[in-house]
């Protein structure tokens, strides 16, 4: 419990001190990057991501995966606008959208759990599932009218004069938080610690693992149609190839915040920090102007593999130190050779 305690607080630390570095470093190169509009910006900006890569964080916990979820926030975007469109009342399609994305994770989890089926097969299915029924509503965008979703939308609470944030922030932040009171506090959290890093362990310890199994998966659902609703309001209307590739930058920004995809290991404050990383990459090849923006990916993508890495490396060193220590014991236990004549004599 120790070793993955250090584990996890270390590869957490180095995601704070990257998301600082590059910080300062953006600071350094461009004279408006250091400045709290571009924080909140950013926070804006990430939102829904933010929601997205901490409902699936649960799943990877367990090591388990969910590759659904963005998929299921175009479909959430596409439901939503399609019942507006209709004249449906603007809180009820909430309200349904969130029952879907329930359903949806509920119906995965228990194929994961009773059938016996890998979670990447499973939640692969169901991404092509949402991605069309996408497509069976409308093939083209739909843009949202109704004006009680707009106003919704323009929800601002201001800091100061210029400065504000968005209701998907408030939102955003009040799921953090509720993310970090499962996982510290709750049977549900602790059972899925459990689950990731022995699974024979927690069930000879009487945890309810099937159910907090399914669960996890239920809540990864809810958590896509939540970010899905949140990038709807964003955005203003609906389409089908929307979040396309989410769920990999969702995963992403859980590894780069110190999350073990084997399970187990991890802070559920990580992939917060993994968002605002990828947040920060991408302002600053905006603020450079010249490059592409799948810099931003390459980035991305060279900085989660350093992060996999370094995960490597610590547990090694972890499993060195553990083992160091074991030796260390067995030597005080085992009688000195002086001891071992005088018995014999």
């Amino acid at each position: 419990m120790l070793a993955k305690l250090r584990i996890k607080n270390t590869a957490l630390a180095a995601a704070v001190g990257i998301f600082a570095i590059l910080f300062i470093a953006g600071s350094v190169m461009y004279p408006n990057f250091l400045s709290l509009r571009v924080l909140l910006n950013l926070l804006i900006n990430n939102a829904y991501m933010i929601v997205l890569a901490g409902g699936v964080c649960f799943t990877i916990l367990t090591g388990g995966i969910d590759l659904s979820i963005g998929a299921v926030v175009a479909m959430t975007s596409m439901i939503a606008a399609s019942l507006l469109r209709s004249g449906m009342n603007a809180y009820l399609v909430i309200a349904i959208c969130l029952l879907t994305g329930v359903v949806f994770g509920t119906v995965q989890g228990l194929l994961i759990q009773y059938f016996g089926l890998h979670p990447w097969i499973v939640t692969l299915a169901g991404m092509f599932f949402a991605r069309g029924a996408c497509y069976l509503i409308s093939v083209e965008a739909i843009p949202i009218k109704n004006q009680a979703f707009y106003n919704i939308s323009q929800f601002k609470l201001y800091l100061g004069p210029g400065r504000f944030i968005s209701l998907n922030v408030i939102v955003a932040l009040v799921f953090l938080a509720l993310c970090l009171y499962l996982a510290k506090f709750t049977k549900f959290g602790r059972t899925t610690y459990a689950l990731g890093g022995n699974r024979q362990s927690a069930l000879l310890m009487g945890l309810p693992v099937a159910r907090t199994k399914i669960l996890v998966y239920t809540f990864s659902g809810f958590s896509a149609t939540l970010s899905g609703l949140m990038f709807t309001l964003y955005t203003l209307s609906g389409y089908g190839l929307n979040a396309n590739g989410a769920e990999m930058d969702a995963i992403a920004a859980c590894v780069i915040g110190g999350v073990s995809l084997y399970g187990g290991i991890g802070s559920l404050f990580g992939p917060f920090i993994g968002v605002l990383v990828a947040g920060v990459i991408r302002t600053m090849v905006d603020f450079q102007g010249t490059l592409s923006s799948w810099w931003t990916k390459i980035f991305v993508g060279t900085l989660m593999l350093f992060c996999i890495v370094l995960q490597a490396v610590i547990v090694e060193r972890e499993k060195a130190r553990k083992a160091d220590a074991q030796q260390k014991k067995r030597k005080k236990k085992e009688p000195a050779p002086a001891e071992l004549a005088e018995a014999k004599s």
